[in-house]
């Protein structure tokens, strides 16, 4: 094969007789070897010297070339209200004495909870009663997931993740209540009174120990689910700041998806 110019560089004119030992002028590619090196790896010898797009680059932490300024002072005021609000959230949740704030999260994924219990209905006894725990964290990662693939908002995916650490710290709270039950109940019957209790049936499924010991699991999930909450604002917050410097006065900005 004989390359008018050479494909590492770019430089012309090349050798006429491109066999063995012939090479590019400026570069000391060999266009012999060029020729009989695998595609996969002539790409890595080309792009070794380029920087590599990760993952994390790639999505989560994504920034468009171009930022819309109106929509970026909108990120940044929910971002300082959903502040305001998880520290309320903490304030007035005390799972180890049963108390959890966030009534109005509470209600979003309520739906999705009982929405769960019907879906997961179809593999068994068990997987039905969890299936409303499932449900109401799939709500969140679908969203997220979405956001991610489709839209590639990095911004909205974290506070989806947020989203999600406030389920969990839900889930921490129902498993409290299991080993001490005291809530009230959607049918307007305390917990103490009602068989429907899903980790009194989870943790009795599974055995005398996780029901035993069912408020300590509650309290550290409860945990786990305040810092997924922190680490979602703060991975808003990081992406707010790297969207900084493409901010654009461009209505058109930020309209071209990449979801690739």
């Amino acid at each position: 094969m004989s390359y008018p110019a050479c494909p590492k560089c770019g430089h012309s004119p090349l050798p006429a007789d491109q066999a063995l030992p012939a090479a590019c002028p400026a570069c000391g590619l060999v266009l012999a070897k060029f020729g009989a090196v695998p595609q996969r790896a002539v790409t890595e010898e080309i792009d070794d010297d380029a920087p590599k797009v990760g993952f994390l680059a790639r999505w989560l932490l994504h920034v468009p070339d171009e930022v819309n300024k109106t929509n970026w002072y909108g990120r940044c005021a929910a971002l300082f209200v959903l502040t305001l609000y998880t520290g309320k959230i903490f304030h007035d949740t005390d799972i180890f004495y049963g108390d959890i704030g966030g009534w109005f999260l509470g209600k979003i994924i309520l739906p999705w909870h009982e929405a769960g219990h019907v879906i997961f209905r179809l593999f068994g006894h068990f997987m039905s009663i969890l299936g409303g725990t499932l449900g109401q964290h799939l709500f969140p990662i679908v969203l997220g997931a979405a956001l991610l693939v489709k839209r590639r908002d990095s911004f909205g995916a974290a506070l989806a993740f947020w989203l999600l650490g406030y389920s969990v710290i839900y889930t921490g709270w129902y498993m409290h209540d299991a080993g001490d039950p005291q809530a009230m109940m959607i049918n307007g019957q305390s917990s103490a009174e009602t068989d429907g209790h899903d980790f009194i049936n989870i943790f009795s499924d599974m055995g005398g120990w996780w029901l035993l010991h069912a408020t300590t699991i509650g309290v550290v999930v409860g945990r786990i689910g305040e810092a997924m909450m922190c680490m979602g604002l703060g991975w808003g917050a990081w992406m707010a700041w790297l969207q900084k410097s493409n901010l654009s006065d461009s209505p058109f900005a930020e309209s071209n998806v990449d979801g690739e």
